[in-house]
């Protein structure tokens, strides 16, 4: 397998290296963006062969798995009836109950045992709100439309499907394919009108009727809505949950007694209008988030939890592997952090956080890592980002979003025409003491000292936008554009939707020492974002199984805390005898907070197991004749993916399935005290 991969490892290293070669002589943005896509042409190429070469036993029979889904509805297309609409889902009453169980799951991990402040915030925004944060001028895709029935496609998506069906054509020359080729390479960074010359030059047409194409336009990727009957408030759905947590900063830290640091979190639905949505529940319009903004002093990112998960072992897709078409590698989380792979222990504790609550709810550690956003895709104020990946059918996708946002999201509030007398509503004030006899301290400054004559000149009416928003920028933030002013001789940012370069002229760092005896701190924010929809695509994914001999018999290996159903209560037959047993174990159940079902329909007890266990309920009750005719009454317990049982008081069975539904207790500990049952239902006759 190495072998194969060695010359495509290879080939990225080459071009990652040309990449920092173009940044370090200064090359101009247009050369370095064509040597990115190029990389991430050739990282694309890498990551499938992997894919491709992964062991036939490691990837799972998605047809078969969708089958299951939607016979046992878990979830479906959204009005079907009326023919669907894509992107949307409607979850049955086996996925609703999987996705509840997901979040208390994440409740608890996160909110409980982090101390985390929830709230929950309007999903209807205000424009004011999205154009502040650039969502209203960035949040944007091209798109195309069939000139004659409308039909809308997204440009980039049909530019590269119809080239490649071009370059696939045994009439194509090497040249012309070698040309289509590196336009594909480039997708990402042509303007609307490059775009437009393109769609004429290879005249694509519409794939389904080939009418021709309207020129490609910008789309937000926001529902746009009015507040209020007149009409004259515009809003959108949000397409995140966090906006709501930055403009309740203040109230929340109120809440917290005025104490840095905090952690808040929202959960909830979040909307964008993708234009052309695939894929099952990886790409849609309707979503639910859960999200964590984790404020910390910037000049103080440590955590004193971090030595709990130092000695976790991840597998880490680091920026530097990827640009040298290295592997993934796993690395002790400690590690990782002395050694500047992840830029504090902050990020790296919520990373191993994620990582641990990950694998609580279902996915196969083989089939999880975190990858570093490299340079040029990270957000121009994030200090470090990763995303937790989840390998699929569909090859890794994103599931979760760990990124240091440095001070950027309080920041752009700030400087959002706020009166004066509010402006540091957002700011957190705290006095500062260097020793327990001492009222002050003596701190290092980094900080932009503009040229505001220069500054003046060139943004005229926009000047003071500029100088407001590099007065509040941190030094993660400062450090990192310093690099570019020293490489390239300019450095971008972006306020207000407005984007704006600064060179040389303008802009200079300053260091310098000063004693404080308050200390005004506009905190960074540490955010994990989770995409629910994906981690429980994930989950289907990871956990779907077929019994071995049986091709059709399927059934999904959920952990016990997520298991839409903890157990199943199964009689023997229809014989009147077992029903008060049946009685009595689901009241029992339901005052120990045991989520169950009864099962008293008609078949063998076999066919009802394969029934309960295609929905990934864990343990199985059976009322037997045993259980009516002996004292004590006794009941068998059955766990789904061992199929093995054991044979127990009715009145223990309750509690020892609350147990181990809660996790605190495990099968293996239960066939520590009860001996295996072999008993009326063996293994092969299920």
């Amino acid at each position: 397998m190495e072998q194969i991969l060695a010359p495509l490892r290879e080939a990225v290293r080459e071009q990652g290296d040309l990449v920092q070669q173009l940044k370090d002589k200064g090359a101009s943005e247009q050369e370095v963006n064509r040597a990115v896509s190029e990389l991430k042409a050739r990282k694309k190429i890498l990551e499938a062969k992997e894919l491709a070469l992964q062991p036939k036993e490691e990837t799972v029979d998605r047809v078969k798995m969708e089958d299951t889904l939607k016979r046992r509805f878990f979830y479906i297309q959204a009005f079907a009836i009326y023919g669907g609409v894509s992107g949307l889902y409607d979850f049955g009453p086996v996925g609703c109950a999987l996705k509840n169980n997901i979040l208390q799951v994440w409740r608890q991990h996160f909110i409980q045992e982090e101390q985390i402040l929830e709230i929950d915030c309007t999903m209807l925004t205000p424009e004011p709100v999205l154009k502040t944060s650039g969502h209203v001028d960035k949040f944007a895709d091209y798109m195309v439309k069939d000139a004659k029935t409308g039909e809308c496609y997204r440009a980039d998506h049909l530019l590269k499907a119809h080239l490649k069906k071009l370059i696939s054509d045994e009439t194509c020359s090497k040249e012309k394919a070698d040309e289509m080729e590196d336009v594909i390479t480039q997708m990402d960074n042509y303007t609307q009108k490059e775009l437009a010359d393109l769609f004429v030059k290879y005249d694509v047409k519409s794939p389904s009727t080939g009418n021709d194409l309207t020129p490609p336009v910008s789309f937000n990727l926001m529902f746009k809505t009015s507040i209020g009957p007149g009409g004259n408030t515009p809003g959108y759905l949000r397409p995140e949950t966090a906006q709501g947590m930055f403009l309740n900063f203040k109230r929340l830290l109120e809440f917290n007694q005025g104490k840095l640091p905090f952690g808040a979190a929202q959960i909830g639905n979040s909307f964008r209008n993708e234009i052309s949505p695939r894929s099952g529940l990886i790409r849609v319009r309707e979503f639910t988030m859960a999200e964590i903004e984790h404020f910390v002093d910037p000049n103080d990112k440590v955590h004193p939890k971090f030595p709990n998960l130092a000695d976790l072992e991840i597998l880490l897709f680091s920026s530097k592997a990827q640009t040298s078409g290295q592997p993934a590698q796993i690395m002790r989380l400690g590690d990782a952090v002395e050694q500047g792979v992840i830029n504090n222990s902050v990020l790296g504790y919520y990373i191993g956080r994620i990582y641990l609550y990950l694998l609580k709810v279902g996915l196969s550690k083989e089939r999880v890592r975190f990858r570093q956003h490299m340079e040029n895709e990270m957000a121009h104020y994030a200090c470090d980002c990763w995303d937790a990946e989840s390998l699929t059918s569909y090859g890794w996708i994103e599931i979760v979003g760990c990124a240091d946002r440095s001070c950027y999201d309080l920041s752009v509030q700030l400087a959002d025409k706020i009166p004066p007398f509010t402006f540091p509503v957002l700011e957190y004030y705290a006095p500062c003491f260097s020793s327990l006899t001492s009222s002050h301290k003596v701190v290092n400054v980094v900080q932009f000292e503009p040229n505001k004559g220069a500054v003046g000149m060139a943004f005229k009416k926009d000047a003071k936008l500029v100088l407001d928003f590099l007065a509040v920028c941190d030094e993660c933030y400062i450090t990192n554009q310093e690099k570019l002013l020293s490489q390239a001789g300019q450095f971008s940012i972006e306020t207000e939707g407005k984007t704006f370069t600064l060179t040389k002229d303008m802009v200079s760092v300053k260091r310098f020492q000063k004693t404080l005896h308050v200390e005004e701190i506009v905190p960074n924010v540490i955010e994990p974002s989770f995409g629910i929809g994906r981690i429980m695509y994930s989950i289907f994914e990871h956990s779907f199984r077929i019994r071995e001999g049986d091709e059709q018999r399927t059934y999904f290996s959920f952990p016990a805390p997520v298991s839409p159903y903890k157990c199943t209560i199964l009689p023997l037959s229809s014989n009147q005898e077992f029903m008060p047993f049946v009685s009595q174990l689901s009241e029992a159940m339901t005052k120990n907070g045991v989520s169950h079902k009864v099962d008293d329909s008609s078949g063998s007890i076999g066919r009802r197991y394969a029934r309960s266990d295609e929905i990934g309920v864990a343990f199985g009750i059976t009322i037997d004749f045993d259980t009516v005719k002996k004292s004590p009454h006794t009941a068998t317990l059955r766990e789904r993916d061992s199929m093995r049982q054991i044979r127990a008081e009715v009145s223990e069975l309750p509690g020892m399935v609350r147990d181990m539904a809660n996790g605190t207790m495990t099968w293996a500990d239960v066939e520590s005290k009860y001996p295996i049952f072999e008993g009326q239902e063996t293994n092969k006759k299920e």
